[in-house]
């Protein structure tokens, strides 16, 4: 059986890829609650109001994730330049698991924040 080696280079591209990713998503968010902002002083309708509360909750709970995933992927480079320290250039077993599972999160969160990205369009061009 073959054994594949992943370099902690490898690793690292990919968390900055994420972080990029992340501080983008929490960049939109600010742009969107700045529209939610401007729709809250103009309507007063009680069903557009509840629903702009919904989405100020779901925006408020992603940008709390996304503080949670770039606090994890920072542990995670610690991790890595500690690895480096000590001249290991390659990733052991446990922690290349943690790296693909955190993949699979952010997969999901992807799909999650985009979706969600679509229904706020959705509304915005009904009631702006």
């Amino acid at each position: 059986m073959e054994t594949q080696v992943i370099y902690n280079s490898d690793l690292h591209f990919e968390h900055t890829l994420w972080k990029n990713e992340l501080l983008f998503w929490k960049d939109e968010i600010k742009s969107f609650q700045n529209r939610l902002k401007e729709l809250s002083n103009r309507w007063t309708d009680k069903k557009v109001l509840k629903q702009l509360s919904e989405f100020q909750h779901s925006f408020t709970i992603h940008k709390k994730h996304i503080d949670d995933y770039l606090d994890e992927i920072n542990g995670h480079e610690l991790n890595i330049a500690e690895h480096y320290q000590i001249h290991v250039n390659a990733i052991d077993i446990p922690d290349l698991k943690k790296h693909n599972e955190f993949r699979s999160i952010m997969e999901t969160e992807r799909g999650i924040f985009n979706e969600l990205k679509k229904e706020f369009f959705r509304f915005l061009s009904k009631y702006m």
